[in-house]
């Protein structure tokens, strides 16, 4: 006990030191505070302080309008402490703190200026509890140091000693498993056992405990622990220690992963708790939980992904609410976060009151969808609805209230923010008729919720009708079920078919003969009201498919005309004639073949065909290429592809006997495409039907060798771009999704005959993909069914196969010349790129080539006006001769 009162007067006295050390500190800055400047140094210090003040004042109005500005409230902390003043830096940091938890650096330097001011025994303990309000933001190893050594220095108070070791075990409990900076924990600890002269067995239970514990360099403190001990190491210590040393080598090349990367670390974190996840240990998931999130604090995916761990695992009240509290004050904007919390709440038995009061902090967080407001009020009516006994009026009157605000607050606070009030089906009044029908037998009040829901542009759609009629058909009776049908049938704009069957349906089960009468009477009426506005609707776009298909021809027939015009032109022109020959090569090969151009007899073998030249395919008489019509061009193989002769040779040996296969090579190796050639013509419809069969891990494209120059109508493009009323098209499918996972997916909605899931080039999918029903029946219901259904965590989008017409205008216009394709910088003269790039036509000719090529395309429009008319358009398209333009320079 003597050598304990020793130590402790030896610690007193080393703290009396260094508060006498810090208050002479603090008086040579006073003096040096008292020292006079010069008058330019005054001025400046004046200026400066005037633009603090300002920024200041300008920061605090910032804050007053915007409090959840994150940015804001760290800047006014950062003035505030320049300026030296506490009593508002004390209030800024009060501020932020409610609102936010604070990061390790800006509450270490809360507590060293409150330290530094702290003297007498109360004021220690507001130093406490500033210290508790730290911890609980974040796990940092930093911040429980500093909170062990300054209760070290109230050691010597009544109960010190008992305060320092429990503040010590309870940052071992926090970060004793830091695998980097657990350490230093654990040694404090023992220094601090050290310096008081504890007894042996507490430092020996000390070493014992951290050796058993995986952290970095945990080899050095087992050579410490022999030194240190006059027994040794017993064999239960270290068996102990090398199985944490066996843990700490399978967690090492982790942390030296995230040692070596740069921030924010959020791949090499996930990875780090993944694998942790399988290791199981609660506690080390916990804290790399913790440090992945004291580094990426602003990222709401990660504390959804910890929140939910608790919520499932541990199942710890404190820490489940702690860390919900945690993770909306770090990202309030995230509704998940939110909803997730009042769950939370709800699962671990919180009062009403405290609950209300979490949901309308989440009310002012400040969502950035208007579909997150109508979230969180449906989590917290669905709590109020689980906390009604229904026998009660007071809890049921709560209840109806909570609607009746949600509607108006969405009509009001919502609209008003976003333009929109985030629930166009109306979801949160369909709830509330449900339970006014189910649990209040009040299906007066949920047909009055139901007409409401109607009026707010809901009518033209099938499936709320259907809804409303399966309330009235639950709930209801069938005079009220028959109306709702009726309607639907008056109303629904979308599939009015499928409504038509329902109230047939009906008829069919509940009502009389007059009944049924009427509503075959209505439905056919309605039906071709519907089929009239479709086929006008049909023969305006048949309309406009006419003028398009015509104006594609005109600009044809104008293009060849164009063309004939300047072969004429230029045959005359000898020193052209070579020139004349490459532009109709070019035009003969347009944008739609298949085959490259044709090369010559001579040129070497690069870009031409094993085995013979592009010339043996040519047949200019059908507009097929081959010598016979037994050939197929296969395209978008895969350039890496071994020997593609022979593998082709036995991919298409199952179609027919095959003469000849010749793939096309260029430089660098194989292009990617090829010909097949079959002895007999009746297997070329044989090998089209392996069109974009999957070849290592490509779909391989089989089409005829068609002349596209020759036959201009021809499509390869094999699918319908009109409606598909028996098809339905389905996008937002996860990209591992099958086709075995479809058809389960759709099989009940009615008889599949064909599935298409769409892939780029590549063979990888974009999750788009086709449905082919029986009839149309079938494909509405599904539509009706599948809609916004969940695959995978994917939302579904389904509708009728309508796919976009392919425009013409979309596709390059290789018919336009080629200066027309070219940056204006590329547009050389008729003798190339010369050395000096100037020209020597005067400008006003180049503005008439220019319109010239804009006539060429359509675009140009005719002179009007003057006697000239049509003849002086002619003219000046005209190309001008010597004698033309000789006088045309006279006259200038």
């Amino acid at each position: 006990m003597a050598a304990t009162g020793n130590a402790e007067e030896t610690q007193l006295q080393e703290m009396e030191e260094e508060a006498g050390m810090e208050r002479e500190m603090d008086s040579d800055e006073e003096e040096g505070m008292g020292i006079e400047n010069s008058d330019d140094e005054e001025d400046d210090s004046s200026e400066d302080d005037k633009e603090n003040e300002a920024e200041i004042q300008r920061l605090e109005e910032q804050l007053s309008i915007n409090a959840f500005d994150y940015n804001c409230h760290v800047d006014l902390i950062k003035l505030l402490r320049q300026e030296g003043e506490l009593p508002p830096l004390r209030k800024a940091r009060q501020k932020m703190s409610e609102l936010f938890p604070l990061t390790e650096e800006i509450w270490l330097d809360w507590l060293k200026d409150e330290i530094r001011l702290t003297e007498e025994e109360l004021n220690r303990e507001k130093v406490y509890e500033l210290f508790e309000m730290a911890v609980k933001d974040y796990i940092c190893p930093e911040i429980w140091l500093e909170y062990a050594q300054y209760s070290i220095g109230g050691m010597g108070l009544p109960g010190g000693m008992e305060k320092v070791r429990s503040i010590f075990e309870r940052a071992l409990t926090a970060v004793g498993l830091h695998m980097t900076k657990g350490a230093t924990v654990w040694e404090a600890y023992r220094e601090f056992e050290n310096v008081i002269l504890a007894t042996l067995e507490r430092i020996h239970t000390l070493f014992r405990r951290q050796l058993a514990i995986p952290l970095m360099d945990m080899e050095g403190t087992y050579a410490e622990y022999e030194e240190w001990s006059d027994q040794g190491v017993s064999d239960t210590v270290s068996q102990k220690y090398k199985r944490a040393l066996q843990q700490m080598e399978k967690s090492k090349p982790y942390e030296e992963t995230l040692m070596a990367a740069e921030p924010p670390k959020l791949a090499e974190y996930q990875t780090y708790i993944d694998y942790e996840q399988m290791e199981g240990d609660p506690a080390r998931i916990q804290i790399i939980f913790e440090r992945a999130l004291a580094e990426n604090c602003l990222v709401p995916d990660m504390w959804a992904k910890y929140t939910k761990y608790l919520d499932r695992q541990l199942k710890i009240k404190d820490l489940v609410l702690s860390s919900h509290d945690r993770a909306v004050r770090n990202c309030p904007w995230t509704m998940g976060l939110w909803k997730n919390y009042l769950l939370a709440l709800e699962r671990h038995g919180a009062d009403h009151q405290t609950i209300s009061d979490i949901f309308e902090k989440a009310l002012n967080a400040g969502f950035i969808q208007a579909t997150d407001y109508v979230n969180i009020w449906e989590a917290y009516l669905d709590y109020l609805r689980r906390r009604v006994d229904f026998k009660s009026s007071r809890e049921l009157e709560e209840l109806r209230a909570a609607f009746t605000r949600s509607l108006d607050y969405m009509k009001q606070d919502v609209e008003e923010r976003f333009s929109e009030s985030g629930d166009p089906s109306c979801t949160i009044m369909q709830v509330w008729a449900k339970i006014e029908a189910l649990h209040c037998k009040n299906i007066q009040k949920a047909r009055e919720l139901w007409d409401s829901i109607m009026t707010k542009g809901n009518a033209k759609f099938a499936n709320m009708w259907l809804e409303y009629y399966n309330l009235e058909r639950s709930y209801g009776d069938a005079l009220h079920c028959r109306k709702a049908l009726h309607r639907a049938v008056q109303c629904t704009a979308d599939y009015p078919e499928h409504v038509c069957e329902v109230l047939l349906t009906f008829e069919r089960v509940e009502g009389s003969l007059e009944d049924w009468d009427a509503a075959v009477q209505k439905t056919e009426i309605r039906l071709n009201r519907v089929n009239e506005q479709r086929a006008k609707v049909a023969e305006k776009e048949a309309h406009l498919v006419r003028q398009e298909e015509e104006k594609t021809e005109q600009r044809r027939r104008a293009k060849a005309d164009k063309k004939n015009q300047k072969k004429g032109q230029k045959g005359s022109r000898p020193g052209e004639k070579r020139k004349a020959e490459d532009e109709d090569n070019e035009d003969e090969w347009g944008e739609e073949s298949e085959q490259p151009p044709k090369r010559h007899r001579g040129e070497g073998n690069h870009g031409s065909f094993r085995g013979g030249g592009a010339e043996e395919f040519m047949e200019t008489e059908s507009g097929l290429f081959g010598r016979r019509r037994g050939h197929v061009f296969i395209s978008n193989l895969a350039f890496s592809m071994e020997d593609p002769e022979k593998r082709l040779k036995e991919l298409f040996e199952s179609c027919g006997p095959v003469q000849s296969v010749r793939p096309v090579y260029a430089a660098k190796g194989f292009r990617g495409y090829c010909y097949v050639q079959f002895e007999g013509k009746t297997s070329v419809p044989e090998a089209l039907k392996m069109d974009r069969r999957e070849v290592d891990g490509r779909p391989m494209f089989v089409s005829p060798c068609v002349d596209k120059n020759k036959n201009p109508d021809f499509k390869v493009f094999k699918y319908n771009t009109n409606l598909e009323k028996h098809k339905i098209f389905i996008s937002g499918l996860p990209f591992s999704c099958t086709k075995e996972q479809l058809e389960e997916l759709c099989k009940d909605q009615g008889t599949i005959k064909d599935i298409r899931l769409v892939t780029n080039r590549s063979g990888k999918p974009k999750g788009l993909a086709y449905v082919e029903f029986e009839d149309e029946a079938q494909a509405s219901q599904a539509v009706l069914k599948l809609d916004g259904t969940v695959l995978q965590e994917h939302t579904l989008s389904v509708a009728i196969s309508n796919p976009p017409r392919r425009n013409a205008a979309d596709k390059p216009d290789f018919s336009r010349p080629m200066g027309a394709m070219m940056p204006r910088a590329m547009v050389y003269g008729s003798r190339g790129k010369g050395r000096t790039q100037l020209s020597l036509i005067p400008r006003s000719l180049h503005r008439q080539t220019g319109a010239e090529s804009k006539a060429e395309n359509g675009t140009a429009p005719k002179p009007t006006g003057g006697a000239s008319g049509d003849a002086g358009f002619e003219a000046q398209a005209k190309p001008m001769s010597n004698s033309d333009f000789a006088k045309f320079l006279l006259r200038k």
